[in-house]
């Protein structure tokens, strides 16, 4: 079932081929032969590649073929790597050159030798590509072109009603749940533990997700916590993975043994009655269950444990009570569902004959949620009784009766998926089960693996990459996505996450200590579950050549591990991403700049490191560098201004005055987060032509914005939280301009189309107009929070283009804009005065917004008699 993606990689070294910056390279470099034979051949190979991979699963010798064109284009996209890392390495020298500083960082030792080396690369790649070449024929390939495939677009409202379809039917069994968890045993030596029991794709997680978020349910416990389990039911593990779900503990809880993490969990615990969600639990060893049952006993009396598992055997196991079996939601529910997800609303009435295909398919799919909305999906947007008939006829229906065979429903959607979809897919395999992603750094990570291609001059990547996210959306390929103040967050089920392993295990693996095997040809690698490796721990180090990603999760990585982390940026010269999360590194190696490949690297939460080297500098292909939570970094490398491909850029820092990024001129999101001693941004911002995306947030000490941020045309989203010093209306940035302050507070350039302010921010009596001069017709959703002197939004008279309005807790807020026409969905919480003026009917205020489809008021939907009257 492993994908080869060898027309994927194919489509890259095709396109850097054809980039403009390579013409230039190869004539001065007397390379231009090669590189013509180069793009010939491959041409002539890529044109049956699509044919090829849909034949390998039958044919060993075509797949060992397949085998070696793709690690000969991966070797290929390394060598013309090189050539774009000189072009941006001249072109930095020529833009910068101030003297001799500026060319030492950046020199070859040898730039005849350099260029030389570089042709001779080229040369036999080349060669190799011919040999590759000659073997095609042996397989009788017929050429298939990559076509857009089947996408469907959905907008974001009408995707998220579908999703809250998703539970329909399961109302009952929600309240019987409900029930038992409230009520409180007699004996109070034992904990309740309640199991819930079905296969994969029934809706286990679904349902304890209603509970578990029901507020009765929160009101009820003290404690609430959530753990995904999964295949890993190690015990230390476990209770480290316990104590973060219950917010115990900090940074160094990764450095505890198992004796010590006992007594944070029993300070966790303390007492209180909790409720805890073991989801996906997997182990049948009754001892490990009965070790860990014994840590979670310090609960008051009435404390409950819920088990989702498909085993029935666990559920025997761990279950105080019998087990619930899941079952299928019933035949009108199931059809509800699925046409939702095969017509748009509506839609489903101008096709009877549809339907009535649609009708079988559905007693078909056994009431399981997952294959209904897969191959509703799947169906969307196709009109053709012979595609559903296809369908409805499948062999996969025979399957059907084992449990592990609704992968084979899951593998038809996949295999529908265009060729750039099915990789983008499959690479989401290195993050574990239960993940959290997010669309920004989702969209970053495919850009560095080059996942991302523009069919046109001028297109933004990330515009493209989230595109790509929306048709992976809108195929169920994800889900629990939920609308942030400035990104999508979305999860993967289990099942799904299953099979991007089983199509991914070619080119990506996860590892850890005690399980070492990689099929050949793997490119990308996360490491898990390691206390603290050393290089001696990883034979795996010397038999990989040309890793492309390296990721370590739940991995203590520290000062003692200075020779792993040196092996592994000795060895892995060709990783485009390092992500070292959550580790415990005092200082990142100078041998960071000799990864002159790299494009994506993560420090999230590092709460030891103190400096970065300068040589960081160096990396020239960077576009994602992640320092948010390094609370203990005291500076930024001098020479940041040299990361001329950086397009996001997060950071946590000790300073009270940011330098140095004025001159990122291809950034395009910038988090600026927890900064506590920043008083002042950058003077410069101006010169951010590109950035979308500026968020600022716990910067408790930061005075003003700086006065540039007006002059930011291509600046959509602002978010700002948690700055309880800040005055919007000073728009300075340094205090020697404080005599001209009121010249900045006119002819601003925004055009936002999102503004979040969330509080405290006590010195914010009216959002001024410098902010959304210009904004007025272009915003679309407006959040602001905790604001407790703000008093008006009345100056802002018409937002023309304004969608959604959300306002909470802002006591002293009396009225709203007066014409908001295209406005859809309103919420008001903790505005005393404005949610008496928004009262249905009566309200002051209510003509202004009686046209909204969705109001809540206080937590409350509410609407007009006239919008809801047939």
């Amino acid at each position: 079932m492993a994908e080869s993606f060898a027309f994927n990689i194919s489509e890259n070294v095709l396109s850097k081929l054809a980039n403009i910056a390579y013409q230039e390279i190869r004539l001065a470099w007397g390379v231009q032969s090669d590189l013509a034979k180069l793009k010939t051949t491959l041409t002539t190979i890529k044109a049956v590649l699509l044919d090829a991979e849909e034949k390998q699963a039958h044919d060993n010798q075509l797949r060992v073929w397949l085998q070696e064109l793709r690690d000969a284009c991966y070797d290929a996209d390394d060598v013309l790597d090189e050539f774009e890392i000189e072009a941006l390495r001249k072109q930095v020298v020529k833009q910068r050159s101030i003297g001799k500083k500026v060319s030492h960082f950046f020199s070859s030792s040898n730039p005849l030798a350099f260029r030389f080396k570089l042709a001779h690369k080229i040369k036999k790649v080349t060669e190799r590509f011919v040999e590759i070449a000659a073997l095609k024929n042996n397989f009788h390939l017929i050429e298939r072109h990559d076509g857009p495939g089947h996408v469907v677009r959905l907008d974001r409202e009408t995707h998220s009603f579908v999703q809250a379809s998703e539970v329909i039917g399961r109302d009952e069994e929600k309240e019987r749940f409900i029930k038992m968890l409230m009520q409180d045993p007699a004996d109070e030596e034992d904990i309740s533990v309640l199991p819930i029991v079905a296969i994969g794709g029934l809706g286990k997680t679904a349902l304890a997700k209603l509970v578990f978020n029901d507020g009765r349910v929160d009101g009820h416990f003290g404690l609430t916590m959530w753990v995904c389990v999964s295949d890993d039911f190690d015990l230390k593990r476990l209770v480290l993975k316990i104590i973060k779900a219950g917010k115990e503990g900090d940074g160094d809880l990764g450095n505890m043994d198992l004796e010590q993490l006992q007594r944070v969990l029993r300070h966790c615990l303390n007492g209180k009655k909790y409720l805890l969600i073991l989801d996906d639990v997997w182990n049948e060893d009754n001892r490990k269950w009965q070790e860990l049952k014994q840590l979670l006993v310090g609960g008051a009396n009435g404390s409950k444990i819920v088990v989702t598992t498909r085993s029935n055997q666990v559920g025997k196991m761990v279950g105080t009570i019998p087990p619930h079996n899941l079952e299928g939601l019933p035949y009108d529910q199931s059809l509800s569902l699925f046409l939702k997800f095969a017509f748009k609303g509506g839609e489903e009435k101008r096709h009877p004959n549809l339907v009535k295909i649609g009708e079988e398919i559905v007693r078909k799919c056994k009431g399981v949620p997952l294959v209904v909305k897969t191959l509703g999906s799947l169906l969307f947007s196709k009109f053709s009784e012979g595609e559903w008939n296809r369908l409805k006829d499948s062999e996969m229906w025979e399957l059907m009766e084992k449990e592990n065979e609704i992968f084979s429903v899951l593998k038809l959607s996949y295999d529908q998926l265009p060729p750039h979809l099915k990789q983008c897919f499959a690479y989401c395999s290195l993050f574990p089960k239960d993940y959290g992603f997010d669309e920004v750094d989702t969209v970053q990570f495919w850009m560095a693996h080059g996942l991302i291609r523009p069919s046109k001059k001028n297109e933004d990547l990330e515009d493209i990459g989230r595109q790509y996210l929306n048709d992976l959306l809108s195929r169920c390929f994800f889900q629990d996505y939920e609308y942030g103040l400035d990104f999508i967050a979305f999860k993967m089920h289990d099942l799904l996450h299953d099979l991007a392993l089983s199509v991914a295990k070619n080119e990506c693996c996860t590892i850890n200590p005690s399980e070492q095997n990689i099929a050949q040809g793997v490119r990308h690698l996360c490491l898990t579950n390691c206390d603290s490796p050393e290089e001696g721990d990883f034979k795996l180090l010397n038999k990989v050549r040309h890793w492309r990603s390296f990721r370590c999760t739940d991995t203590n990585i520290g000062p003692s591990n200075k020779s792993f982390i040196e092996a592994c940026l000795k060895r892995f010269q060709h990783l485009r991403v390092l992500d070292f999360k959550r580790s415990n590194l005092e200082v990142l190696p100078k041998r960071i700049g000799d990864l002159k490949h790299l494009r994506y690297l993560d420090l999230t939460n590092n709460h030891s490191i103190k400096k970065l080297p300068n040589s960081i500098c160096k990396l020239q292909n960077l576009q994602t560098l992640y320092l948010d939570g390094c609370d203990k970094l005291e500076e930024l490398p001098r020479d940041m201004g040299y990361l001329t491909s950086l397009r996001a850029l997060t950071i946590t820092t000790k300073q009270k005055l940011l330098r140095g990024l004025e001159c990122l001129k291809s950034l395009r999101y910038l988090f600026i987060q927890d900064c506590k001693n920043l008083e002042y941004l950058f003077e410069g911002i101006e010169n951010l032509t590109s950035l979308q995306l500026l968020g600022i947030s716990g910067c408790r000490n930061l005075i003003s914005l700086p006065y540039g941020l007006k002059y930011l045309t291509a600046l959509h989203t602002l978010v700002i939280g948690d700055c309880v010093k800040l005055d919007l209306n000073m728009t300075l940035g340094f205090k020697e301009k404080e005599d001209d302050n009121q010249d900045y507070l006119v002819g601003s350039s925004l055009c936002l189309l999102k503004l979040v302010i969330l509080g405290p921010l006590p010195k914010l009596e009216a959002l001024p107009q410098w902010l959304l001069q210009r904004s007025a017709n272009t915003l679309k959703c407006l959040f602001i929070a905790e604001c407790e002197n703000l008093t008006t939004l009345s100056e802002w008279h018409n937002l023309t283009s304004l969608e959604k309005l959300e306002i909470m807790d802002c006591p002293k807020l009396s009225t709203l804009p007066e014409k908001m026409q295209r406005l859809k969905h309103l919420t008001i919480q903790e505005c005393p005065v404005l949610s008496e003026r928004c009262e249905p009917e009566g309200g002051e205020d209510w003509p202004n917004i009686a046209h909204v489809s969705r109001i809540y008021l206080d937590g409350d939907e509410v609407s007009s008699k006239q919008s809801s009257a047939p």
